[in-house]
């Protein structure tokens, strides 16, 4: 089976794409000193591009890790993701654990998993 990789790096790349599954690396915001709501949707930005790449999206996602810097953050960040996910009953499989993430400023972290189109 062939490994594809999305804007690969020597540390890491967007995405490595296998066997049908894509697996997108951890995407934070691009903005650091916004505000947790604006940094949550900066994230999943991102993510729809990084899946678009990969030839899936929002609707094909198996699993979800999102990461918190402070569960105090859990509510704002669950307002944005339930907006983005929408009410289809695409929600995917999904833990969200509070974390010290690479920078104080950064509030959220998610990787996703998700099956090619």
């Amino acid at each position: 089976m062939t490994i594809q990789r999305i804007h690969p790096g020597n540390r890491l790349c967007d995405a490595t794409l296998h066997n049908g599954v894509a697996y997108l690396a951890g995407q934070i915001p691009e903005d650091a000193s916004l505000p947790i709501a604006a940094q949550t949707q900066s994230v999943l930005d991102q993510i729809d591009s990084v899946l678009a790449l990969a030839g899936s999206d929002k609707s094909r996602i198996l699993s979800a890790t999102i990461y918190l810097s402070s569960m105090g953050d859990f509510a704002a960040m669950n307002a944005v993701w339930d907006a983005w996910i929408g009410t289809t009953g695409i929600g995917p499989a999904r833990a969200t654990v509070e974390a010290r993430l690479a920078k104080q400023e950064i509030k959220v972290e998610i990787m996703v998993i998700a099956a090619q189109a």
